[in-house]
């Protein structure tokens, strides 16, 4: 038997509804139930009685409380599971409360035992106690008394026990009696399934509910008849025996439409030509269809449908003959303009082609004809033909045509023509000269007579000067022939020639430059009248010219330092004036004008979403599948602006597609498109399967290498490095905006806080941007930025900086639980984070050069990168961490002088140690630095790169220079005047 639940959410339409089906129910069975009683006499008892709408039942019934040590046992016939994981017992009884029965011992029970053995058979012909599985303990909600029966009151108590039963293709139910006086009025047996429905044109069909009171039983749905599948349709049915939300669907197929949960015919007369369309539409104009099931219109006779048009367009017709064409000749050019088609064809793609023929030769081979703006596909009804022939009859044909034109064969028969003759015109330019006969005062020029002589070349002018002079002092010669010598010319120089044809028409243009040099006299042999004393001035002069270049080669590479963000965008903008600069979206009075100058549009249907991933700023993100017209499937990150948005919501939702889009970088997030057509609007990204970066650390904590985080730094620094030299601010970098892909590519994401670089006057020398407002990132943001709002490429190097310490303390919070006050007060005062576990000195140093708290004192994007990149090159510069023991320590002796005391001997010099002497200018912070790389004397530091070791602040490259130099110069002034004149 089956019948609908009656607990089911009475908010859910009937198609969700749960089904039970009944494996076992007493009221209905006919005659004796003849189940196994345990024991045979004495014990449970089978009695009919009338239940309340006289109709006889049978019970079964014991009442033994006056004799201790009850067992009795009552088992039902084998019952088939029919396919079921988890049965419901359903018993109704009636028990008698002891308190009301005279003279009961304490040996009265007011409960019973429900218990289950599974069998694959019914031949089990007697109980066996050990092999059923307890189910519950059942007690009354209701008993009653002597006097209950007496008024005929019968309290009636329903109790529902589930029991799993998946190993066997059947089970019995057993009811044990430990000495209660109670009646079973009735048992029901039932399981629940979710019934056939269909949702989302998917047929999904009754389903067992699963075996667990909390599993999910997932069922794939079968499209309806005349469907297609859009996504894989599929529900999941619940252990209450209730459908939950579908996932996926189908749509009707081309020439059918939904209707009441079914796909039906388009009638005659209406059209569908995409499944993705919403229903039957009716034929467009010029159009008809004469059997149901049409996809796509029929055009009527005389009208046509371009392969590009969509079957909702009407059909439509090719153009007329232009009209009104009229020629203006000027010398070898000709001005056509016409009137457009008085019959259009209903189309807005009329478009003009224009083919000419000449008297003379088979002119339209001829490719020096030009034509302006084009040839072909004009949108305009004006063109300017040059470089015909002189004295030329020409035939120009002027057609007019449409998306339909080729469709129809009528395109040429749209056309109207005339004739016209050209005028004298001057000559074409010269295109070929060479010089022979070159000497030192003279040289011979010959060329070749024009292309286009248009008539008979009467004679050529020849126009000359020196290169130096730049035509401010030139010279004419003109000659018949084609060729001519010129003299008088300066020895060793450059000369730069034009040459020029006459006609009966006048001159013409001249030829493009041509440069020819003079000899020169012979350089005079060594020894043969040179000066001895010249040659030797000359030699000395090249050496020391020699020397001074080395010396500022050596002293610029040494001094080199941190040039301030804005200069340093500014000179690379001048090194690279190609580089792409960003503008910024909020500058469009209209948002969606930005989105389509930055970012593609995608069709929604192009997207499968799969499933939720999290949830953003604006609304869900989701990950799905993204696949475009001639391209792979790839897989996408999903972001929706939800529902009820406000204008400015939808502003901000749409500039960060915009600034996206601006960027193509392996180390950016990587924008796909926008959906703006529909709702929801969505920003489609690349997607990064690792999520974040401070989450990706911790839950790989301490699994990585050191080169494989500096890797990751690197990628990071790549990014902002595009970025600053794009003229952009992050203002939120940090470990959580960082994404990582399955590749452990890191890419910088999360451009809500973003903002340009302003051009205007007053920012301009500092190169900065001044927040309107809003929420700061404290533990990430340098101390200029949270003061003033002032934000710059040096205040992202500063967050840089953080994102260093996160990652090499795999996504530790910064500061810890320090909060922004205290946060804010410590960096005032000083303070840095100190070097994570096991982290490289030069990495920690690196961090330390961000957090400086001059911005100019801060490395650029692109010195971090040099930095990083050498430190990959060179792995052994990574492994001394300030973990290690040191190389040599500064302690204090009784009498307060310092001490240097070194692990290795060459460090600690008995005169004057590196720790001693960093230690004396106020350098001691590079102490292990030094050491580590192996100084053992001041004269050591003048031959090295202090950048390689990561001492990169510029003021400290200052100091320890200027210190340095100056103890070498100490020292060879010493030796000068210790000296022994020999």
């Amino acid at each position: 038997m089956i019948e609908y639940c009656t607990g089911c959410f009475s908010l859910m339409p009937p198609a969700y509804v749960c089904v039970l089906v009944t494996l076992l129910d007493t009221r209905t069975a006919p005659g004796e139930l003849k189940w196994a009683a345990s024991p045979s006499e004495g014990g449970w008892e089978e009695v009919s009685i009338m239940d309340e709408k006289n109709i006889p039942i049978r019970t079964y019934q014991v009442c033994n409380v006056l004799e201790p040590s009850q067992n009795n046992w009552l088992r039902t016939d084998w019952i088939p599971r029919s396919g079921a994981q988890r049965v419901y017992v359903e018993v109704k009884f009636t028990l008698r409360d002891c308190n009301s029965l005279p003279g009961v011992t304490g040996t009265c029970k007011e409960t019973f035992n429900l218990y289950y053995h599974e069998s694959n058979d019914d031949k089990e012909s007697y109980i066996k106690e050990s092999s059923f599985i307890k189910v519950d303990t059942v007690a009354a909600d209701e008993s009653f008394t002597q006097v209950d029966v007496g008024d005929r009151i019968m309290k009636l108590n329903t109790e529902v026990r589930d029991v799993k039963v998946t190993t066997r293709k059947g089970f019995y139910l057993a009811f044990q009696d430990v000495g209660a006086c109670i009646a079973l009025v009735s048992v029901r047996v039932f399981y629940k399934t979710c019934p056939l429905t269909v949702r989302n044109l998917a047929t999904f069909p009754d389903t067992v509910t699963g075996a667990d009171t909390s599993s999910l039983v997932e069922v794939r749905g079968s499209c309806v008849n005349q469907s297609e599948e859009r996504d894989e349709p599929k529900m999941y049915c619940g252990a209450d025996g209730e459908w939950l939300v579908p996932i996926g669907g189908c749509l009707c197929i081309s020439g059918y439409e939904e209707k009441s949960g079914a796909c039906k015919v388009c009638p005659v007369g209406f059209y569908k030509a995409k499944s993705s369309d919403p229903g039957c539409a009716k034929c467009p104009p010029h159009s008809y269809a004469l059997k149901e099931g049409t996809a796509v219109c029929e055009c009527h006779a005389g009208f046509y449908r371009a392969d590009s048009d969509p079957p909702a367009m009407a059909c439509t017709q090719p153009p007329s003959a232009p009209q009104q064409l009229i020629s203006v000749v000027n010398k070898t050019s000709v001005v056509l303009e016409w009137s457009p088609p008085r019959r259009l064809g209903g189309r807005s793609d009329t478009s003009y082609n224009v083919e000419y023929s000449g008297s003379q030769l088979c002119l339209p081979c001829d490719s020096d004809v030009i034509f302006s703006p084009r040839q072909t596909r004009l949108m305009t009804t004006r063109v300017v033909v040059s470089e015909l022939r002189a004295h030329t009859h020409y035939t120009f044909i002027v057609q007019a045509r449409n998306g339909v034109s080729q469709v129809s064969g009528t395109g040429a028969a749209q056309s109207v023509s005339v004739t016209v003759t050209t005028n004298q015109a001057a000559p074409s330019p010269v295109t070929f000269v060479q010089a022979t006969d070159v000497t030192r005062h003279s040289l011979s020029l010959a060329w070749q007579q024009p292309d286009r002589p248009n008539g008979v070349i009467l004679e050529y002018e020849v126009k000359f000067y020196e290169k130096d002079q730049k035509e401010r002092s030139y010279r004419i010669m003109r000659t018949f022939s084609q060729s001519v010598d010129v003299a008088g010319l300066s020895p060793l120089t450059v000369y730069v020639f034009h040459v020029r044809a006459r006609t009966a028409a006048g001159y013409g243009e001249f030829s493009a430059p041509f440069e020819f040099s003079t000899n020169s006299d012979p350089f005079p042999l060594i020894g043969e009248g040179v000066n001895s004393a010249f040659l030797l001035l000359s030699i000395s002069g090249l050496g020391i010219l020699l020397l001074i270049s080395a010396a500022v080669f050596i002293i610029t590479r040494r001094r080199s330092k941190y040039s301030k963000t804005k200069q340093d965008s500014e000179e690379e903008k001048h090194l690279n004036p190609g580089v792409k600069i960003y503008i910024d979206p909020f500058t469009y009075e209209d948002p969606d004008q930005a989105i389509h100058e930055f970012a593609k549009e995608i069709d929604v249907n192009s997207i499968h979403i799969e499933r939720v991933i999290g949830m953003g700023e604006f609304g869900e993100v989701c990950s799905g599948r993204l696949r475009l017209q001639g391209k792979r499937e790839i897989y996408v990150a999903i972001k929706s602006l939800k529902a009820g948005y406000s204008d400015k919501q939808r502003r901000d939702f749409l500039a960060e597609a915009s600034i996206m889009g601006q960027f193509d970088h392996p180390n950016i997030i990587r924008l796909e498109g926008v959906v703006t057509r529909c709702k929801p609007l969505m920003i489609i990204t690349e997607y990064m399967e690792n999520g974040s970066l401070d989450a990706f650390l911790r839950k790989h904590d301490g699994q990585f290498t050191v080169i494989q985080l500096v890797g990751m730094l690197r990628g990071i620094a790549s990014g902002m490095k595009y970025l600053s030299d794009m003229s952009y601010v992050h203002r939120d970098l940090a470990a959580r905006n960082i994404l990582v892909n399955s590749n452990l590519v890191c890419k910088v994401s999360d451009f809500g806080l973003s903002r340009v670089l302003e051009d205007d006057p007053t920012t301009e020398a500092t190169g900065t941007y001044l927040s309107p407002g809003g929420k700061i990132p404290i533990r990430w943001t340098a101390p200029e930025a949270i003061a003033y709002r002032k934000f710059s490429t040096a205040s992202d190097v500063w967050s840089y900086g953080i994102v260093m310490w996160e990652v090499v303390s795999y996504g530790e919070r910064p500061y810890w639980d320090m909060n922004n006050q205290d946060v804010i007060k410590a960096i005032e005062e000083g303070y840095r984070l100190p070097a994570p576990m096991d982290c490289p000195v030069v990495l920690h140093q690196l961090m330390l050069d961000c957090w400086e708290k001059e911005r100019a004192e801060r490395p650029t994007f692109s010195q971090i990168l040099n930095m990083l990149d050498k430190l990959i090159r060179n792995p052994g510069t990574l492994r001394r961490t300030g973990g290690d023991r040191p190389s040599a320590a500064i302690l204090e002796t009784d009498l307060g002088t310092d001490v240097c005391v070194s692990v290795i001997p060459e460090v600690c010099l008995q005169e004057w140690s590196v720790c001693e002497w960093l230690q004396s200018i106020g350098m001691e912070r590079y102490r292990d630095t030094l050491a580590a790389a192996g100084y053992t004397s001041l004269d050591i530091c003048i031959h090295r790169e202090l950048d390689r070791l990561g001492i990169i602040t510029p003021s400290h490259q200052d100091i320890l220079l200027a210190r340095v130099q100056q103890e070498m110069f100490s020292q060879m002034e010493h030796m000068q005047h210790t000296m022994v004149p020999v």
